[in-house]
C-alpha cells in the first residue's frame, strides 16, 4: 500500500475485509514493515482463489476503517468479475 495510506488511521487494523465487487468479503491480515501497511496473512490465497495474474491492476477503496472495496483490472485493463466462490473458511469474512 503507499506510504501515505496510514494517514488515514489514528492506529492501522491488524486485518482489513477485503470486499470485492459482487459483495463476497475476504478477511486478510495486515503487517506493518518499514511503515508501510502490507497485506500479508490471507492475501495469497485470496489472489489465486481470484485468479489475479502478473500485469493484473488491482484497485483498493476504503470503505470503513476495516474494509477496502477491491477492484480487479485485468492485462486488457477490462474489471474482473468474480462470483463468490469457494472460499477457505479461515479467511471467508463474517458479515
Amino acid at each position: 500500500m503507499p506510504l501515505d495510506f496510514t494517514k488515514h488511521f489514528v492506529v492501522v487494523p491488524t486485518e482489513f475485509k477485503l470486499r470485492n465487487n459482487t459483495g463476497c468479503s475476504w478477511k486478510v491480515m495486515v503487517k506493518l514493515m518499514n511503515g508501510r501497511v502490507t497485506l500479508d496473512q490471507g492475501w495469497a490465497t485470496y489472489t489465486a482463489v481470484h485468479q489475479i495474474k502478473i500485469d493484473y491492476m488491482v484497485t483498493f477503496k476504503l470503505l470503513t476503517p476495516d474494509t477496502l472495496k477491491v477492484i480487479i483490472f485485468d492485462d486488457d485493463g477490462i474489471e474482473v468479475v468474480n462470483k463468490c466462490g469457494k472460499h477457505d473458511e479461515a479467511f471467508a469474512a463474517k458479515e
